[in-house]
């Protein structure tokens, strides 16, 4: 079983966006989503958000909030739990030169819709806006199509 992290920057009204077009191999090729990655061995989620975002961003988190847990289950790969992350404190500037994996951008919290995105970070999205206290959700793929999203 896989564990990662994810976290949405949020600065201005805006989000902190990764559109995935440089990884070789990468499931997420084409999409936009938050920053993040895989948990390394005897890491915690919140060693690991830190280190992703300062690897992805060059922005070193000040003020961060665990949020929610994902589970993704799928049809053609392994299922994944993924820690939730939003920020609102951070040193330094979204420096493009560290991401290996794509372009940055900060994107309007209004115009995320309009977006690549997989249609399981719609429902997280949205409940990133609409509740304050952690939530869990399960999303199940068959290939790249959404077919249960349950909120707990």
């Amino acid at each position: 079983m896989r564990n990662s992290t994810l976290c949405y920057i949020e600065k201005d009204g805006k989000y902190l966006m990764l559109h995935r077009t440089k990884k070789a191999d990468d499931i997420n090729e084409g999409k936009w989503i938050g920053v993040g990655g895989k948990i390394e061995e005897k890491e915690s989620p919140n060693e690991c958000v830190v280190r992703e975002v300062m690897e992805e961003t060059g922005l070193k988190l000040t003020g961060y909030k665990y949020r929610g847990i994902v589970t993704f289950a799928s049809d053609t790969w392994d299922t994944e739990y993924m820690h939730l992350f939003t920020a609102t404190e951070f040193l330094g500037e979204v420096n493009e030169d560290v991401c290996d994996e794509g372009e940055l951008k900060w994107i309007p919290k209004d115009d995320l819709d309009k977006l690549n995105l997989w249609e399981g970070d719609k429902v997280f999205l949205k409940l990133l806006q609409e509740k304050e206290d952690f939530f869990s959700v399960k999303l199940r793929y068959e290939g790249e199509k959404l077919v249960e999203s349950v909120v707990y």
